[in-house]
């Protein structure tokens, strides 16, 4: 009897016996002889028996097929000693060593792992093959494209990922007739199992494998194993064992960005042995299905940012709703307010206003923690606290006083806020002012001065029994104060140096004799050009208030 002595590229050596005129051998487990070379052609060559001559001929492989050393464009006569080679595995054409025993590789189980990646390039190439290739084939492809088809349209009319997932397993289920299936997501370092699906009652659900998990979704491979209980990879797999699971087939879930889950199928021996085709077709699915749940996770946090940009908008329209909409028109005093957000909505907040009943101006600047909506918030309740103490004509150190412990309660531990108020007697040019821990208001003396306004407590809101005192100066007519928020001090230049306080005093003295509004353009402008393209990261107030 004729015998090949076989030497794959994986694997041990081993002996078939020629029974038949005609043997295909691949690595494909539909070829008579499946061989484990991820090299070989599904289908690479024929040896067969024509007229009592044996001949061997190269199935268009990618690779070729050499006898005793020379590439064969056809078929080729072989004779006992030849070697045939074929791609990296080495086949004997009746050569036997007389001292191993013989062995048949088909009656052995099979386990592969190959990329998924591979598999998915491969099918495509094979989906372009030309007309002419073989009937056979041309049926397989097509039934191939069918349950593809069958499987996208299931994914197009999945619209959460719950849905989708559901729908795969469905489908897989009535083209690859698993026992068991399922599917696992990860979720940071964890394992998730997202759906499950069964056909035996009173079974448990399919069992996690950290093992199977860190082939399929660590390393991307596809996997196949025609029996886990003879495959010495898996004596560890206990969770799989003691399921009954023992034969399976697995896919990971690819995205661009890597793989996030996998599709896992099992069978018991007697209902289903899965073959290389089924692991081809799932590998498959499974990016298909990865791609459809990337682009569901896509549009949702499209939709959520979307939904964010609409709360960041309405945010804002209240928050400018509470913010000065024009500048004051005050008899005797020249005014400027602006505020400049970094997040679109801002953590600053100022007012300019008249107390009733009496000449004098209330003249309030204030930085909440934080930034965005919650500092929003935030500064919303402080402009309801000030306004409401505002109207009892109470002094600033009073109104801080009731502030402080007010917010202190009602807030979180890391909510505060730093806030100059300052009252302003028009005719007097008297200004009674406390600083809840505010950056230095900056007045602008006519003789070339600048003095800094000093903090006269800590932050509202920080301590329960903090105390505010109130200090007293004077404006001259032509003197200004220039009130602001950090936003403009710490503004950054490519180098990381910020902008600081010495040159805002700096450019404020230089400008002393520009009207506010001049005098907030210049200080603009030099910080712009300082920062020099650097995206602000912090909020940015300016008032500035002349006594004409």
């Amino acid at each position: 009897m004729t015998t090949l002595h076989i030497v794959p590229a994986d694997g041990e050596p081993s002996e078939y016996e020629l029974e038949v005129d005609s043997l295909v051998i691949g690595r494909s487990s539909r070829c008579d002889l499946a061989v484990a070379d991820r090299c070989l052609s599904r289908q690479h060559i024929r040896i067969f028996k024509s007229d009592d001559e044996w001949l061997v001929e190269d199935m268009g492989s990618r690779n070729g097929t050499r006898v005793n050393g020379e590439m064969i464009s056809g078929p080729t006569p072989i004779s006992p000693g030849d070697v045939i080679d074929a791609s990296m595995s080495r086949i004997t054409f009746g050569g036997s060593t007389g001292d191993q025993p013989q062995q048949s590789s088909r009656s052995g189980t099979q386990t592969i792992f190959r990329a998924a990646s591979e598999i998915i390039s491969e099918t495509e190439r094979e989906f372009a093959r030309p007309a002419d290739s073989g009937t056979e084939e041309l049926r397989q492809a097509a039934a191939q494209l069918k349950v593809l088809y069958d499987v996208h349209h299931a994914l197009d009319q999945a619209t959460t990922a719950e849905e989708l997932l559901d729908h795969v397993l469905e489908r897989v289920f009535v083209h690859l007739r698993p026992q068991h299936g399922a599917i696992f997501l990860k979720d940071e370092d964890n394992l998730v199992r997202a759906s499950s699906r069964s056909l035996v009652t009173g079974t448990d659900e399919f069992p996690e494998s950290t093992s199977l998990a860190s082939e399929v979704i660590g390393k991307g491979l596809a996997a196949l194993v025609q029996d886990t209980s003879t495959d010495v990879r898996f004596d560890r797999a206990e969770s799989l064992i003691d399921a009954g699971v023992r034969t399976l087939v697995a896919a990971p879930l690819l995205t661009p960005e890597g793989a996030i889950g996998m599709i896992v199928l099992s069978s018991t021996l007697a209902a289903r042995i899965f073959g290389e085709s089924d692991m081809e077709l799932l590998t498959v699915v499974a990016s298909a299905t990865g791609l459809r749940l990337r682009n569901l996770a896509l549009a949702e946090e499209a939709a959520e940012r979307k939904r964010f940009e609409q709360e960041v908008t309405l945010a804002r329209r209240i928050q400018v709703a509470l913010l000065p909409a024009e500048t004051p028109q005050i008899a005797g005093l020249e005014v400027h307010g602006g505020n400049i957000p970094s997040r679109g909505v801002s953590g600053d907040y100022y007012q300019v206003v008249e107390r009733p009943d009496t000449k004098e101006v209330a003249l309030i600047i204030a930085d909440v923690s934080g930034k965005g909506i919650g500092a929003a918030l935030l500064t919303a309740y402080v402009d309801a606290l000030v306004n409401a103490y505002l109207g009892e004509n109470l002094e600033p150190a009073a109104i801080f006083n009731r502030i402080s412990p007010q917010m202190n309660a009602k807030t979180p531990v890391e909510s505060f806020a730093t806030a100059f108020l300052g009252i302003f007697s028009v005719d007097t040019g008297a200004l009674r002012y406390a600083s809840a821990g505010h950056d230095p208001t900056l007045l602008i003396r006519s003789d070339d001065d600048v003095e800094l306004l000093m903090p006269t407590g800590m932050p509202l809101g920080l301590m329960p029994e903090a105390v505010y005192s109130s200090s007293e100066t004077f404006l001259e007519v032509g003197e200004s104060l220039v009130l602001y928020t950090d936003g403009i001090t710490e503004a950054a230049n490519p180098e990381q140096e910020e902008f600081g306080r010495e040159r805002l005093v700096e450019v404020c003295g230089a400008h002393r004799t520009e009207s506010p509004k001049e005098l907030a353009r210049s200080i603009e402008k030099v910080v712009d050009s300082f920062v020099d393209g650097v995206p602000y990261h912090d909020d940015r107030t300016l008032v500035i208030v002349r006594r004409a």
